[in-house]
């Protein structure tokens, strides 16, 4: 069964190390508009798997935060949210370990729950089909005397 959140309200994520950020819900439209953001577009074929990540995560992101706290600049000033400072935010390994786990990954969770056969009844073949033919015995032949 999936459990739908009708509100879409959006929710605090804590990153740890006193920051945390106000994120718009994960929806099929912030994934698409993060897929579509140009710096994921500009990848070049040969890109990893991880810089890939680092920089699909950067975009989702930047799309999906309204507001954090926690973050300043190098004399302790908070600092408004920027699509720089959010970059140099997840640049930061525990943060980008935190905002995967805590955010992307409960969206990819879902999409490996749908991948998942129902239970069966009785047992691990309950419910299937045969669909192989028994061997064909050789004919009899007639015994001559």
């Amino acid at each position: 069964m999936i459990r739908l959140d009708l509100s879409n309200k959006p929710v605090w994520l804590d990153l740890g190390h006193c920051v945390r950020l106000h994120l718009q819900p994960l929806t099929t439209a912030m994934m698409v508009a993060s897929r579509s953001d140009p710096s994921v577009a500009a990848l070049s074929e040969d890109a990893t798997d991880e810089e890939s990540a680092l920089v699909f995560a950067k975009a989702l992101a930047c799309n999906a935060t309204l507001d954090w706290e926690g973050v300043g600049d190098s004399d302790g000033n908070v600092i408004q949210i920027t699509p720089e400072g959010i970059s140099a935010l997840l640049d930061v390994w525990p943060l980008f370990e935190a905002f995967q786990t805590g955010y992307v990954a409960k969206g990819l969770v879902l999409d490996q729950e749908k991948n998942v056969s129902s239970l069966l009844p009785n047992g691990s073949s309950a419910g299937a089909t045969d669909t192989a033919k028994p061997a064909r015995k050789p004919a009899k032949t007639a015994r001559k005397s």
